[in-house]
This record gives structure tokens, C-alpha cells and sequence, in this order.
């Protein structure tokens, strides 16, 4: 288990920034409250894969998809956060997201889940303080 602290979010971005450079794995794991900075570490994960284009929630589309550059690659970043059942899940077409080796994959809200790969990272995210979040990878 790893843990950081975070103090801000370019805190965030650059704890996230710096596993997407040095990390083999492909499926992250994302959880924690509303506003516990899910979000704010995909954005600094797309930056470590070089990604420039704006990173937003995918809320209400669910899936957003970037292309990594000088790669053939994909990002994938999943928002199950509005999802009520394991069938709205099962429409996603996630096992076959998930299952491709050139797709890197983070899932926010990732407990709605009820099986993910044994390789997958988790990582929790706590809300301490106004500005400060705990970043566990368990």
C-alpha cells in the first residue's frame, strides 16, 4: 500500500502525472466521495500519457475516449457514478474495453463493479481537509 497527501489540486495532477509515466498497469480503479479529486487525477494521468486535450467528467456520457499520443493506444476514462444497475453496466460494453491490452483504462466509482482483472490498481481518494486529499493505492 502507497499513500500520498495532496495538498492542492496541481498536487493531485502531479502525483497522477508521474504514475501514468511510470506505471505498467493498464485498469485503475478509482473511488472516494464526490469531490474527492477522481477527476482532478485523470487529468494529470492524460498529461503523463501526453495527452492535451481538455480532460472532463463523463457524468452524463459515461465513457470518454483520448487518443494517447505517439501510440497506438487509447485512454479510457469510465464515470459509473450515474449507473443504478449491474444491466445499465453490462450495456457498456466494459469487459471488452477492459480486456484489450492497448486500452489504459480508469474507471471512477469502480465499486459499482463486481469483477475486475486481478492486475487492476486500486486507488481510494479522501477528502481530509478543504484542500487536502489522501491518495491510497492499494
Amino acid at each position: 500500500m502507497k499513500k500520498y497527501i495532496s495538498l492542492s489540486e496541481d498536487e493531485t495532477k502531479k502525483i497522477a502525472e508521474s504514475i501514468a509515466k511510470n506505471t505498467k498497469s493498464n485498469i485503475f480503479a478509482l473511488t472516494g466521495k464526490l469531490g474527492a479529486g477522481k477527476t482532478i487525477f485523470v487529468q494529470g494521468f492524460a498529461k503523463g500519457l501526453g495527452i492535451t486535450e481538455k480532460i472532463t467528467s463523463p457524468t452524463f456520457v459515461l465513457i470518454h475516449q483520448h487518443k494517447i499520443p505517439k501510440s497506438s493506444k487509447i485512454l479510457y476514462h469510465i464515470d459509473l457514478y450515474r449507473l443504478e444497475n449491474l444491466q445499465d453496466i453490462n450495456n457498456l460494453g466494459l469487459e471488452e474495453i477492459i480486456s484489450n491490452p492497448n486500452n489504459i483504462v480508469l474507471i471512477e466509482w469502480a465499486k459499482k463493479l463486481k469483477k475486475l482483472p486481478k492486475t487492476t490498481v486500486r486507488i481510494t481518494f479522501e477528502k481530509t481537509k478543504e484542500n487536502t486529499r489522501a491518495i491510497t493505492f492499494l
